[in-house]
């Protein structure tokens, strides 16, 4: 929701700090042996925590918009603030944050702790690479601003893919960028991998495809044989506009389509609705049930809390043991290769993993004045993300995380990199040695040197 604005900037950050304020005295007063998690209504991780006893801090007015300067182009958040609330903001001024993920519940301090990605990020790159300055609560208590100069430069480049391991996002002043109504959208369809890789690296080097610049790229990949990729460009008038927000499925539209045009809004959350292709797991993509369900219950958020339910109940795995089907593994990550491996990954993937489709997002670091030092990227690459979010039946015998070691292993040697908001298998010497762990050592011993929050490993592996 957007702040109150009566007072203008000032009333709203002055709220603000005194939320701020109170979250640090909650912080002090826990015992320091005592674990702690931000008491969020959402989440888009993909791993099971344990179930600990754990004190839950009160997030209460760090979901808001505090101001948005249509001048300068910038917007001040709070860390809890989805980007459908942030968008709701924004796009009445022509305004949108420089890369909106794809799922409306995603805050804004979760992308920037463990990253975010969508079709802008090819020429924007990553979200927090749009941060201008940042506040954090860190692990031993303090209020810090972050920001890419002064004392604490360190934390504002190291933050990004920290997982809350070394402090939370309280308050994020960000850059936006000016959009148009609508969105027209083009779907190139291509047979082979190699001249799929190839497209994307020459169109996201161009800018531009057959004369029209090109402001968004990703792709679907179907099967082997079968790979589209779809190429975004702003425009001020559209001849009509498809609604992918009720009985229509975008997925299954750009494999039909030559073209098409949506709204902003509707570009922008394209994907939510049917939590890309997932939602065929729940049944919702069979038309004689989806004409029945209200369009507020098609939403990833709602397909989330399903998903965890049973990941914690397991009610659906004991139903298929008992009707005799082979056992299963989540296969649920997203991963990054220099854009000309890409045709050897998704060569590996459909042998050995065979989930389709499969998402394909093509990015580049924006910012090459800066390092961001627990995700490295080579600013002269462009990278291709492939995203790719189902189960693989076991082999009787096969451990459970047969085929997760196998990506991470393949994605290793493709000189790739894996996000870290699902699962992961590493063992702890492997996984300093991929996110930098000397780096992220400095940073905890200056910022969390008691330890108070889990490091990064016990996060993201350890699932702490």
């Amino acid at each position: 929701m957007v702040g109150t604005m009566s007072g203008g900037l000032n009333a709203a950050l002055a709220d603000y700090r005194v939320t701020a304020n109170r979250l640090a005295g909650e912080l002090a007063a826990i015992d320091p042996n005592e674990p702690v998690r931000l008491g969020k209504r959402t989440s888009n991780l993909f791993r099971l925590r344990d179930n600990k006893p754990v004190h839950r801090l009160d997030v209460t007015g760090l979901d808001q918009v505090f101001h948005v300067d249509p001048d300068a182009m910038t917007a001040d958040v709070g860390g809890m603030t989805t980007y459908e609330d942030l968008v709701d903001a924004t796009l009445p001024y022509g305004l949108v944050p420089l890369v909106v993920p794809q799922l409306r519940t995603i805050t804004l301090g979760g992308a920037v702790t463990g990253l975010g990605i969508e079709s802008p990020s090819f020429r924007n790159g990553l979200p927090h690479e749009s941060v201008i300055e940042e506040d954090i609560l860190t692990g031993d208590g303090q209020l810090i601003t972050a920001r890419p100069e002064g004392d604490h430069a360190d934390l504002y480049t190291g933050f990004p893919n920290s997982y809350g391991s070394l402090g939370y996002s309280l308050r994020l002043k960000i850059q936006l960028e000016r959009v148009t109504p609508y969105v027209h959208l083009r779907h190139l369809r291509f047979d082979d991998a190699g001249e799929y890789a190839q497209a994307i690296q020459d169109i996201c080097a161009a800018g531009e495809y057959l004369g029209e610049r090109v402001d968004f790229v990703d792709g679907t990949v179907f099967t082997a044989r079968r790979h589209v990729l779809t190429l975004g460009s702003y425009t001020k008038s559209a001849p009509y506009t498809s609604d992918y927000t009720g009985q229509q499925i975008y997925y299954q539209s750009v494999g039909r389509r030559r073209e098409d045009y949506l709204t902003i809004d509707d570009y922008l959350w394209r994907w939510d609705t049917d939590w890309f292709w997932c939602s065929r797991a729940f049944g919702v993509q069979d038309p004689r049930f989806r004409r029945l369900i209200p369009r507020r219950f098609l939403r990833s958020e709602v397909y989330w809390k399903v998903a965890n339910f049973e990941r914690r109940n397991h009610v659906v795995r004991r139903l298929d043991r008992a009707r005799g089907k082979p056992e299963i593994e989540e296969v649920v990550q997203d991963i990054e290769v220099p854009v000309d491996k890409l045709p050897a990954f998704l060569d590996f993937f459909h042998r050995e993993i065979g989930i389709s489709p499969v998402w394909v997002c093509p990015l580049r670091q924006a910012r090459k004045d800066l390092t961001w030092d627990l995700y490295k990227l080579n600013p002269e690459i462009l990278y291709v993300n492939v995203g790719f979010w189902s189960s693989v039946d076991l082999a009787p015998g096969q451990p459970d995380d047969t085929h997760n070691r196998l990506i991470e292993a393949e994605v290793e040697r493709l000189g790739g990199r894996k996000s870290l908001y699902s699962t992961a298998f590493y063992s702890e010497e492997e996984f300093w040695r991929l996110y930098n762990g000397e780096a992220y050592a400095m940073l905890k011993k200056r910022y969390d040197p008691n330890g108070r929050f889990a490091d990064l490993y016990a996060k993201t592996v350890g699932r702490s």
